[in-house]
């Protein structure tokens, strides 16, 4: 017996219905399973940018919002929690703990993805890289957040800097030597900033340009100079006011 088209799809109907339980408790293994590799992936990725890479959500998702809870808990707030740990990753750093002080900048991240420090404290992490792509991206992240910030400024500029060497694209030499120049508008004290602003200068033979961002960065701190650039500056031009010989 022929079955007609309307039987057919009664049966097809039919059959549907039985196997929806089943894969409804397939979806849900599927999104357990899905939900433990992305959890797996943040503690085999802590150190990792952004841990490796995930979206603050998936990254809070993972945590659990127990952790996530427990982290904010001493704290007035989710932002306040978060300007803790990107400050406590600053300390890490500085004391070369690079993995430690990454995880630290990446729970800033997940508590408040708007805390520019955070981006700003990861850009530095990823400044380890062999090319400054990763760093470059992170920094930028930052200064959309915090547009006037010295010292984002000049981290970005100087990635802008060792871009070029890289590649010597001028277009990169522009953008960081741009990124320099308001690096120290915006602080005249950023010795660091003045020290790269001379070398984005040297790299446009702008030799006396470059003289005067040395001297205005020895000003604030002795220590910033970079004594390898004033070698090669002297090779081109006297320094104007005969500190260095």
């Amino acid at each position: 017996m022929k079955l007609s088209i309307s039987s057919l799809l009664l049966t097809a109907l039919l059959l549907g219905a039985g196997l929806q339980p089943a894969l409804a408790q397939r979806g849900s293994k599927a999104a357990k399973n899905a939900a433990g590799a992305t959890r797996e992936a943040v503690l085999t990725s802590r150190s990792q940018p952004l841990f490796g890479g995930l979206s603050a959500v998936q990254a809070e998702q993972a945590l659990g919002a127990a952790t996530v809870d427990g982290l904010a808990g001493s704290f007035p707030s989710r932002a306040e929690a978060s300007q803790f740990f990107s400050r406590k990753g600053y300390e890490y750093l500085a004391e070369s703990q690079r993995d430690t002080a990454a995880y630290r900048f990446n729970l800033a991240w997940v508590l408040d993805p708007n805390n520019a420090e955070a981006y700003h404290g990861l850009g530095v992490v990823a400044s380890a890289n062999p090319t400054p792509e990763q760093s470059i991206e992170l920094l930028e992240k930052g200064l959309a957040l915090a547009p006037t910030n010295s010292s984002l400024l000049a981290d970005l500029g100087t990635s802008y800097l060792i871009r070029y060497e890289q590649g010597k694209k001028k277009k990169d030499l522009k953008t960081g030597t741009e990124l320099l120049q308001k690096a120290t508008t915006q602080d005249a004290t950023n010795a660091g900033a003045w020290q790269q602003l001379a070398r984005a200068y040297y790299y446009q033979e702008q030799y006396a340009q470059a003289w005067d961002a040395v001297h205005k960065g020895q000003i604030t701190s002795i220590s910033s100079v970079d004594f390898s650039l004033i070698a090669d500056l002297l090779t081109h031009l006297p320094d104007p006011q005969g500190k260095f010989k």
